[in-house]
């Protein structure tokens, strides 16, 4: 459990723990906000089951990871749900691009996607760096 909560110390991670909070954060208040377009309309559109439940369901996680990732706290354990996420964003929504308009436009309609699920994979292996409430928690002192 240690080694989820230490990071390193370096001081640019927190680049890509704002960009990746900062969108799962705002992505997840919209879910609330606009329920018809980005919250349960969508995940009904898309054909998840128990839509109106999903939706407020992905998007409290959203919301709350996305904070913890702004903060700097427990970055490890909070990118897992985040990458759950993303990897059924892809299979839902991307896999009927690829399949219906092909390589390109699927890249070109998951450029978001794809910035989340590394920056997300990112934080997992790195974890949140030096400016965050993580390094002054739980980071070894030499």
């Amino acid at each position: 459990m240690k080694q989820l909560l230490e990071t390193d110390t370096s001081k640019t991670t927190i680049l890509i723990r704002i960009m990746v909070g900062t969108v799962f954060l705002s992505e997840g208040v919209q879910k609330f906000l606009f329920p018809t377009i980005r919250g349960a309309g969508r995940f009904e559109k898309i054909a998840l089951p128990v839509p109106e439940f999903l939706a407020y369901f992905v998007g409290s996680f959203e919301i709350a990871c996305g904070t913890l990732l702004l903060l700097g706290l427990f970055t490890r354990l909070a990118s897992i749900p985040l990458l759950i996420i993303m990897l059924v964003a892809f299979a839902t929504t991307k896999a009927e691009i690829l399949t219906n308009k092909g390589f390109w436009e699927m890249l070109h309609e998951s450029r978001t996607d794809w910035a989340m699920l590394l920056g997300s994979i990112f934080l997992l292996i790195r974890g949140s760096g030096g400016y965050s409430l993580d390094n002054i928690l739980f980071s070894k002192r030499t």
